[in-house]
C-alpha cells in the first residue's frame, strides 16, 4: 500500500510539473507573442527541412545525369541533349541546355549563357532561401518586444498597488519577458546558421555547374580533337629530310 500511494504521488507530481513548463514556455508563457515565435519555429524548421532535401549535390548536380550528358556528347548526339536537358529539373541540365541552345552563335556565346544561367539558377535559389534570413532577423525583434510589453506589465502593476504586487503577479509579467525572448533565440539561432550554410552551399555547387558546363562544350573549341595531327603532318617532313641526308652523306663518303 505504501508503494503504491508513493508511484501515486510520483505521477501525479510528474504532471503536475509538465503542466508548469507548458504554463511557462507555450501558454500563458509568452502571450500572444510567445505563440506567435512558436509558430514562427515549426515554420523554421519546416523550411530548414526542405532546403536539406532540396538544395544539396545529389539534386542539383546529379551524377546520372552527368553521364547520360557525357555519353550523348560523345556520341555527338546533340539534339538528344537539348531534349533531355530540356525536362530534367536539374541546375546542371538547366546550365547545359542554355549552352547548347547558344551553340550557333559560337563558343564565346555558349560560355557566356552558361555563366548567364548559373548565376540566374543561384539568384534563384539565394532568393528562396532569404526567408531564413528574415525569420532570423525578425524572431529577435518579436522576442525584445516581448520582453518590453512584459517589463511593462510589471511596472504598471507596481504602479497600480502603490508598493510591490503580489509575487505570481508580478511573476507573470517578467515571465512574459523572459519567455519571449527566450523563443526569439531559439528561432534565430539555427535559421541564420543554416542560412549561412545554404548560402555557401549555393555558391559552391553553382561554381560546379560552371565547371561541369564548360566541360561539356568542350568538344566544341577549335582544334579540340585535332592536336594530334599538326604533329604527324610535321613528323614526315623531318622523318624526309634525314633520309636524304643520309643518303647524301653516302655519296660523299663513296
Amino acid at each position: 500500500m505504501l508503494l503504491g500511494g508513493t508511484a501515486l504521488a510520483q505521477r501525479a507530481g510528474n504532471v503536475k510539473e509538465s503542466i508548469n513548463y507548458f504554463q511557462w514556455f507555450v501558454w500563458p508563457g509568452g502571450g500572444a507573442i510567445g505563440i506567435v515565435l512558436i509558430l514562427l519555429n515549426f515554420a523554421s524548421i519546416a523550411i530548414i527541412i526542405n532546403y536539406f532535401v532540396t538544395i544539396r549535390r545529389t539534386t542539383l548536380l546529379p551524377e546520372l545525369v552527368q553521364q547520360q550528358i557525357n555519353e550523348m556528347v560523345a556520341n555527338k548526339q546533340f539534339r538528344e541533349i537539348l531534349d533531355f536537358t530540356e525536362k530534367d529539373p536539374s541546375f546542371l541540365s538547366y546550365v547545359v541546355h542554355r549552352a547548347l541552345s547558344e551553340a550557333p552563335r559560337g563558343l564565346s556565346a555558349m560560355e557566356l549563357a552558361i555563366e548567364e544561367a548559373a548565376e540566374e539558377r543561384a539568384t534563384n535559389l539565394l532568393r528562396k532561401v532569404e526567408v531564413l534570413n528574415v525569420i532570423g532577423n525578425v524572431s529577435p525583434m518579436l522576442g525584445l518586444l516581448g520582453t518590453v510589453y512584459g517589463m511593462i506589465r510589471a511596472f504598471s502593476k507596481i504602479v497600480q498597488v502603490h508598493g510591490m504586487p503580489p509575487a505570481d503577479q508580478l511573476a507573470e509579467s517578467i515571465g512574459i519577458a523572459l519567455v519571449t525572448t527566450f523563443w526569439g533565440l531559439v528561432v534565430a539561432i539555427p535559421a541564420l546558421t543554416v542560412y549561412a550554410v545554404m548560402r555557401n552551399r549555393i555558391d559552391s555547387l553553382s561554381s560546379e555547374a560552371i565547371a561541369l558546363g564548360q566541360a561539356t562544350i568542350s568538344s566544341f573549341r577549335p582544334g579540340a580533337k585535332k592536336s594530334t595531327k599538326p604533329s604527324q603532318k610535321e613528323a614526315k617532313p623531318s622523318q624526309q629530310g634525314s633520309a636524304t641526308d643520309t643518303s647524301s652523306q653516302q655519296n660523299k663518303a663513296e
